[in-house]
């Protein structure tokens, strides 16, 4: 049996949690420069996902994946943007004490002052860096990323969360004593770290997201840049592990109007703010676990219970099906594509647009689907998400 651990105020309560493969924690607050274990390692596959923000007097910062847990270990992943009027982010490893060649990227995907999402995929060929949803740079293996135990952070930078998705597992103690809850909030209320889950935003709100349409700052930005690791998360999560704790603890979130819910358990319902309208988006973001089988996303009309799209990526057959069902039967399955975004270990970024005729998915920046409307698209009133799936992020 493994131990699931939650930090609140820099204190361990260790909670026993049966049948899960990876370690879940979230640490404590820290300052930066911040360096943190990875129990278990990574492996091809997993992903980490990064959210924060950039002063406006950025110098450099950097983000290092570590072969060990001190300043002296090994560098897999050296992750260094440089403001310094010739733009650019290094790449480089550290083998033995000494760095190997750097690769210069002269292009600067970071905006000073703004918020930036950033993942990082381990690929077999490499570690591929996203920015705001974007690739940037596939940076070849220098060292084996069997050997990663630590993420270290630090520089001109302000991290909010940490995510690490798909990570090798096992377990291991974690330093510190004893308490209990769940950071920055009351288990049965639905707290989040620095936030209220029911209030949808950590650290309240602020506007700008990148991918959305928010307006002006970055929730938790008013928090010391350079001093605080602001409300970081570091999550090494398994389905099974994830959805058994919270269904004990939690009912689903609801997200209100004009703001996103961050890291919501699964099984997930949200009314939908307005109903739905013609362009109006809904942006998911998430992950798929390991063994992942399938997921489904529902518009739902509550009046009625009918499911006006019903989309439901099967991980292992590699087909998204999609449907409605009216008066409690379901029409025809629409099964037609080349392929499918949904695989284990992946990172996707979702958005769901609602037209006159149809629904509009698009996937990693890329169109999936057209689904037209079998019911009155005006009456959907609600999302609802379930199935073997991690979310990061919801929008309207």
């Amino acid at each position: 049996m493994l131990v699931f651990f939650v930090f609140l105020n820099n204190r361990l309560s260790a909670l026993k949690v049966a049948d899960y493969s990876n370690l879940n924690y979230f640490g404590p607050l820290q300052s930066i420069p911040y360096l943190g274990p990875i129990y278990g390692g990574v492996r091809v596959g997993a992903s980490v996902y990064i959210q924060g923000s950039v002063p406006e007097n950025i110098t450099r910062f950097r983000i290092n994946l570590l072969c060990g847990e001190s300043d002296s270990s090994d560098v897999a992943l050296h992750f260094n943007p440089r403001f310094d009027g010739w733009d650019k982010v290094v790449f480089n490893s550290r083998k033995d004490g000494s760095w190997m060649s750097e690769e210069k990227i002269r292009r600067m995907p970071f905006s000073k002052g703004e918020a930036f999402e950033l993942v990082i995929m381990i690929t077999s060929k490499g570690f591929q860096t996203k920015v705001n949803g974007k690739d940037f740079f596939l940076f070849p293996h220098r060292l084996p990323v069997e050997q990663i135990r630590a993420i270290q952070v630090s520089g001109d930078v302000s991290i909010q969360t940490i995510n690490i998705i798909g990570a090798a597992g096992g377990g291991g103690a974690l330093p510190g004593g004893t308490g209990g809850g769940y950071p920055g909030g009351n288990m049965g209320q639905g707290g989040y770290p620095g936030g209220h889950m029911g209030a949808g935003c950590p650290d309240g709100m602020g506007g700008r997201y990148p991918g959305s349409d928010m307006g002006g700052g970055f929730p938790g930005s008013h928090l010391p840049v350079r001093e605080k690791l602001s409300n970081i998360g570091i999550i090494i999560v398994s389905y099974s592990c994830f959805l058994m704790f919270f269904s004990n603890f939690y009912k689903p979130v609801q997200g209100m109007a004009g703001q996103p819910v961050y890291n919501p358990p699964v099984p997930f319902s949200t009314w939908i703010p307005g109903g739905m309208l013609p362009k109006r988006t809904i942006i998911i973001r998430g992950s798929v676990p390991h063994g992942a089988q399938r997921m489904g996303f529902n518009l739902v009309v509550s009046r009625t219970r009918d499911v006006a799209f019903h989309m439901n990526p099967r991980v292992q057959e590699g087909v998204v099906v999609r449907n409605a069902q009216t008066g409690g039967q379901w029409g025809s399955e629409e099964r037609q594509l080349s392929g499918s975004p949904f695989a284990e270990g992946q990172y996707f970024d979702m958005s769901i647009r609602c037209g006159n005729q149809r629904f509009k998915v698009f996937v990693n920046g890329q169109h999936l689907f057209d689904f037209f409307h079998r019911t009155n698209f005006s009456e959907i009133d609600k999302l609802e998400i379930d199935g073997d799936v991690q979310i990061s992020y919801v929008h309207f």
